[in-house]
């Protein structure tokens, strides 16, 4: 495969910027001829490469589901998840619609204040910076790769996708916080369940849970299936637990200990240092392995733009941890304990 690797991203310290010759059937062709270059470049670059000028998916999105298939054996068919159907591409349903259209709907999140941190720049360390998470970590096993494309992507400064490096965090992590989430579970809920800190907070009580929607237990720290480097693996106000966790074996609830170290975590692991800021252009690709990173979407005016971003998510290696297991959202095949 013929293709300039430009690393690390712009103001950050991972990721990799991929370009090609020619538009978006060769890439992908490219792709297919050598399948293993691309799932090394994202390892090498940990975790999270760029490709600019695969406008050409727009009027070809079975593009996006033949590159997704180079990184992993499955890719995620949004007709048999806990999606709403509304969110589903009508006509390729491995492709999740992420935009504030109908019939999506969907909201961007809200403006931080202040909307800009103390050096100038927005803000990205939690909690000024909310909203972090890695995809479906309320499902075991987890995916592992997400392919994000901007169809139509909103104006320039706003609506940025933000990542944190949990494979650097970790290494940084002073030795006596290390210590204590080595062998820590966080406990995943699905947004939408009733379970965040919000809710805990206001003494909203949850609802029940289907067997194949409950909770799920997932360690703090994942060492990586394909470079054997530990990472944090930990999502924080809207996709944990907060009546039963955040964390097992710790006090739960939204301000006891659990709620204390899950803050400690995520402060440290937000930092700038840890943190790439994306600008999107349309026709950006981006390709980011959830088992070491998480990220964040940030605020565009929903009232006067309109955005539309394409997802796919890839499944297949979530490592030696989940070996043997069914998948827990489907009800089939739901554990009982």
């Amino acid at each position: 495969m013929s293709l300039t690797r430009k690393a690390p991203l712009p103001g950050a310290s991972f990721g990799a910027t991929l370009r090609f010759c020619g538009g978006a059937g060769e890439v992908v062709a490219a792709a297919e001829r050598d399948p293993k270059s691309l799932p090394a470049a994202l390892a090498e670059a940990k975790g999270l490469l760029l490709i600019q000028g695969m406008n050409d998916i727009t009027g070809d999105p079975d593009l996006l589901i033949r590159l997704s298939r180079v990184f992993g054996p499955e890719v995620e068919d949004y007709r048999h998840t806990l999606t709403d159907l509304k969110s589903v591409h009508v006509s390729v349903p491995e492709i999740l619609l992420v935009s504030n259209m109908p019939p999506v709907g969907k909201a961007p999140p809200k403006r931080p204040e202040p909307p800009l941190a103390a050096d100038g720049l927005i803000p990205v360390q939690y909690p000024h910076r909310k909203g972090w998470h890695t995809d479906q970590s309320y499902r075991r096993p987890p995916p592992d790769i997400s392919l994000f494309y901007a169809v139509t992507p909103a104006r320039r400064d706003t609506g940025q996708t933000l990542f944190a490096n949990g494979i650097l965090a970790y290494a940084a992590l002073p030795s006596a916080l290390k210590a204590k989430v080595d062998e820590l579970e966080g406990l995943h809920a699905q947004p939408g369940s009733g379970r965040s800190r919000d809710a805990a907070l206001a003494g909203r009580p949850p609802r029940a849970f289907a067997i194949h929607e409950r909770s799920q237990r997932q360690p703090v720290v994942r060492t990586h299936p394909v470079t054997g480097e530990r990472s944090l693996y930990l999502c924080e106000w809207g996709q944990m637990d907060w009546f039963e966790g955040p964390f097992v074996g710790l006090e739960p609830g939204p301000c006891g200990a659990g709620a204390a170290l899950l803050d400690e975590i995520m402060a440290h692991l937000t930092e700038r240092r840890f943190c790439y800021a994306h600008e999107w252009t349309q026709g950006d690709l981006l390709i980011w392995d959830n088992r070491c990173l998480v990220h964040a979407a940030t605020w565009f005016d929903g009232d006067r733009e309109d955005r539309l971003m394409w997802r796919t998510t890839v499944h297949g290696n979530p490592g030696a941890h989940y070996a043997g297991e069914k998948k827990s959202w489907i009800p089939a095949y739901s554990r009982a304990g």
